[in-house]
């Protein structure tokens, strides 16, 4: 009886306990209330809650972190935890708007560098979703907690994990710096911006009248700096954006992405690039509709699409092997590499390249772009960035000249075979030079006789340079994926296997 009476009371004394913790896990999760949730929703913004849900698999969250906070900061406005997106686990935490406008408090601090440490521990991707003020004001007050930061973690978590930051709101300040260290930024919708700070302390700090938008939104982000590498209409399309993203990546660089099966993961002529591709050099086309053909059917996901545009830069599979793009746009300034893109390539190299994804280079290009504004930007510097990102990628490379590459537009798409390349193909009629031989001719001042020569040297296409083997093979843009695909086979066993992240040598230029 003593036992039962004990048993009994065991009981009464834990549904006090329980009913308590249910109290408190109520009062988390009701974010900041019926009323500002309503006033969030109106303005046509989601939740962070619903966010998190819409991000992952149904029911996979585990929250972490729940009770942070106080009574006046649920979940000290950032939802955090761990779940699963296609099966695979991911940690994700959500800057919760309804709550101190999403500021970052004390526990919320903790909560931010504990996500960042378990992805590194446990090797899975992290995603962020930001809106919110920075660090909170009133963090001032409190007692300061020496200990490390979320941007430091997420700084060492670079080329180990993949990691995505979603910008669904105005974020600022702290907040704000994920995202330029994230390996893929996505803003959401009209309202998503991100600034060291915003209006208002411009206005005060310079005395600059702007708006959100103007200051920091989509189309300065996503268009003119770079920081964002794409953009979504709602949270819905940004989910679908971020799964899809990270099916092309391994769950952290100790792993290799699957190779996918399918209906079009097999060899196959390719006829179209014969209407696609004109045999004129000085004829533009759109590259994207020769990835369209050569890559497996709707594989392909352009990354950075409006910014840096002579470069393409995109994930897709080709046979059903995860690869990374870089290839020239004829149909954006003839395809000359600027400053933007070139930067925005050598980051797409070094971060598609970290999780072992073969790179393929497809050049067209007149060389990187002249002018005294081009030189003024830093296009060598940033040139040389490019070509140090894929001449140091170890993994296999796939080089094509589709139909020129002058001066440095060449080695920046990786033409010379000895810089590690698998395969180094050109197509018929392909040029290779310094720069245009008749420009040549003329700034060198050679004779007409050497100038002829020089001419229809160009002319003669790759022959010569096949004759010397400078390129594997010649191929007809028929074969284009077929030869591809023999490459990516010839390399498949370092496709396979154990994998490691990859070394660090040095400083890009």
């Amino acid at each position: 009886m003593t036992a039962q009476r004990d048993g009994e009371d065991n009981r009464r004394q834990w549904a006090a306990l329980l009913t308590d913790l249910e109290r408190r896990r109520t009062a988390a999760r009701a974010m900041g209330g019926p009323e500002r949730l309503a006033r969030h929703r109106a303005r046509g913004r989601g939740d962070a809650r619903a966010r998190v849900a819409g991000l992952l698999d149904p029911g996979s969250l585990t929250e972490l972190g729940t009770l942070a906070g106080d009574g006046d900061h649920p979940a000290d406005a950032l939802i955090a935890g761990a779940g699963r997106i296609d099966g695979r686990p991911v940690l994700i935490g959500a800057e919760d708007f309804t709550v101190a406008g999403g500021s970052i408090g004390i526990a919320g601090a903790t909560k931010r560098h504990r996500l960042a440490q378990l992805a590194a521990q446990e090797r899975c991707p992290l995603i962020l979703c930001i809106e919110g003020a920075g660090h909170r004001a009133t963090n001032a007050l409190a007692s300061p907690r020496p200990a490390p930061n979320d941007l430091q973690a997420l700084t060492e978590l670079a080329g180990l994990v993949p990691t995505v930051v979603l910008v669904t709101g105005p974020s600022a300040g702290h907040g704000a710096l994920a995202a330029p260290l994230a390996d893929l930024t996505v803003m959401v919708g009209a309202d998503a911006a991100l600034f060291t700070a915003g209006p208002p302390l411009v206005a005060a700090s310079t005395g600059e009248q702007v708006g959100k938008a103007e200051l920091g939104g989509p189309a300065v982000h996503a268009a003119i700096s770079g920081i964002a590498q794409a953009t979504a209409s709602d949270d819905a399309e940004a989910a679908a954006l971020v799964r899809r993203y990270l099916s092309y990546l391994p769950s952290s660089a100790w792993a290799r992405t699957p190779r996918a099966t399918g209906p079009d993961t097999g060899y196959r002529p390719v006829d179209r690039l014969l209407e696609i591709i004109p045999p004129n050099p000085r004829r533009p086309y759109d590259m994207t509709a020769v990835l369209a053909e050569v890559c497996d059917a709707d594989s392909v996901l352009e990354i950075a699409p409006a910014h840096g545009r002579s470069v393409i830069t995109a994930l897709a599979r080709i046979g059903g092997h995860a690869v990374a793009v870089v290839a020239n746009q004829p149909a954006v300034g003839a395809g000359a590499i600027d400053v933007d893109a070139a930067e925005k390539a050598a980051r797409f190299i070094a971060r598609a390249t970290a999780f072992h994804l073969p790179l393929v280079q497809l050049a067209d290009n007149p060389g990187v772009l002249a002018g005294s504004a081009s030189e003024r930007a830093g296009i060598l510097r940033s040139a040389a960035r490019m070509f140090a990102a894929g001449h140091r990628a170890q993994v296999p490379k796939l080089h094509v000249t589709l139909r020129k590459a002058f001066g440095f537009g060449s080695s920046v798409m990786g033409q010379n075979a000895f810089g590690g390349q698998t395969l180094s193909l050109a197509l018929p009629g392909a040029i290779l030079g310094g720069i245009p031989a008749e420009v040549g001719a003329r700034t060198a001042g050679h004779d007409e006789s050497t100038s002829a020569a020089l001419v229809d040297g160009e002319a003669s296409g790759p022959w010569r340079l096949a004759g010397t083997a400078t390129y594997d093979e010649v191929i007809s843009p028929v074969e284009l994926r077929d030869a591809l695909l023999t490459g990516l086979d010839l390399a498949a066993h370092r496709l396979t296997g154990p994998a490691a992240p990859v070394g660090r040598p040095g400083y890009l230029p």
